[in-house]
């Protein structure tokens, strides 16, 4: 069956970069967009980044827009997060997840996905 499966979390000091990737097990339909989310101990799920089918539209929160790029590579069914300077607040459990036209807007809301990864940790400690 489909499926999202994260890769590349890991600890990591302050001001130093990660790349995540979500690959997708199987080609998924064009209108399938990507979104990338974090969730953190005590804190509500927060939407990070996402992409569309194209690569052409992307968005990314305000607190990592300066730092975070989204991109895609349709060869392998996979999309990447490049995390960089990052920052003891970036420390989560960072999830993918598909959904149909999902980045369309400004915001980046978990409703509107419905394909999720089961999650890989990023610590960023001194």
């Amino acid at each position: 069956q489909f499926e999202l499966v994260e890769s590349g979390g890991g600890l990591v000091q302050p001001g130093g970069s990660l790349r995540l990737s979500c690959k997708a097990s199987q080609t998924m339909p064009d209108y399938y967009h990507i979104g990338w989310f974090r969730q953190a101990p005590g804190k509500v799920r927060e939407g990070v980044a996402c992409i569309s089918s194209s690569g052409s539209t992307t968005n990314r929160a305000p607190s990592v827009v300066d730092r975070f790029t989204i991109t895609k590579d349709d060869a392998s069914n996979t999309v990447y997060l490049q995390m960089d300077r990052l920052k003891p607040d970036d420390t989560a459990v960072y999830s993918c997840a598909s959904g149909i036209t999902a980045c369309v807007g400004t915001k980046i809301n978990s409703e509107d996905y419905s394909y999720w990864g089961q999650g890989t940790q990023v610590t960023v400690s001194s």
